[in-house]
């Protein structure tokens, strides 16, 4: 049920994003967030970054995504969206765990928003661990390519265990 996207999933992968994303309206800060989310823009700029997107599908529809991304000596885990009527069922671990078996770096990072306490949450419970505030504005200009206010209001984690 987990297979690679491909541009032909663009649309799919565009709809996923901004669907889950609803979860931080009103929790992100109120300068980050916009209608869309994510714009066809930015989503295809991803893609041409490097991200690769897999998703979850059930009954030939796209109910999860989540991305990876290679970055020098580092595997990112890139914009995970579960469909709103999808959350909770699993699809997350099981896109988390398939993705990490790709993985082909020792180190194992991800960003999210500080106030997405549920993703936090998550990510803790499948063996990462939070950095420091300083390690992770380092990281966060280092390996992502995101604004200066994102880093200040983001979060990294850090996979404690993978070997590759």
């Amino acid at each position: 049920m987990i297979q690679r996207l491909l541009l032909s999933d663009f649309q799919s992968i565009f709809e996923v994003v901004n669907d889950a994303a609803q979860s931080y309206k009103g929790v992100i800060p109120a300068d980050r967030w916009k209608e869309p989310y994510m714009q066809a823009e930015e989503v295809k700029a991803e893609i041409a970054d490097g991200v690769d997107f897999y998703g979850w599908r059930e009954n030939g529809a796209l109910t999860g995504i989540m991305g990876i991304q290679r970055v020098r000596d580092v595997t990112l885990i890139r914009h995970a969206y579960v469909l709103t009527s999808h959350q909770g069922g699993g699809i997350w671990a099981k896109l988390l765990e398939y993705l990490l078996s790709l993985a082909q770096t020792r180190q194992i990072l991800v960003g999210t928003w500080g106030a997405a306490w549920w993703a936090i949450r998550f990510y803790e419970k499948h063996g990462f661990r939070l950095v420091s505030r300083e390690e992770a504005n380092r990281l966060l200009r280092d390996y992502w390519n995101i604004p200066e206010r994102q880093v200040e209001t983001s979060v990294v984690l850090k996979l404690l265990t993978h070997h590759s």
